[in-house]
């Protein structure tokens, strides 16, 4: 029955693997950087994955300085 589960937030649960997260968001970046080469005319659609890329890695190093510092 639903109303005898406990409530809790999403900070109670158990996190995940915070290296293996780093991981695959350093490789997802890598792998985008890797869809521009190719034989297309057009490089609209490289400065989308360089931006994609290039927000993931952003992403990481802020979440890196910020446990750092302890303000996450």
């Amino acid at each position: 029955m639903a109303g005898d589960e406990p409530v809790t937030s999403p900070d109670q649960h158990k996190p995940g693997n915070r290296k293996l997260g780093r991981i695959g968001a350093l490789g997802t970046a890598a792998a985008l950087l890797l869809l521009t080469i190719g034989n297309h005319r057009g490089h609209v659609e490289d400065y989308f994955l360089i931006a994609l890329a290039a927000g993931l890695v952003a992403i990481v190093i802020g979440d890196a300085v910020l446990r750092r510092n302890g303000l996450r």
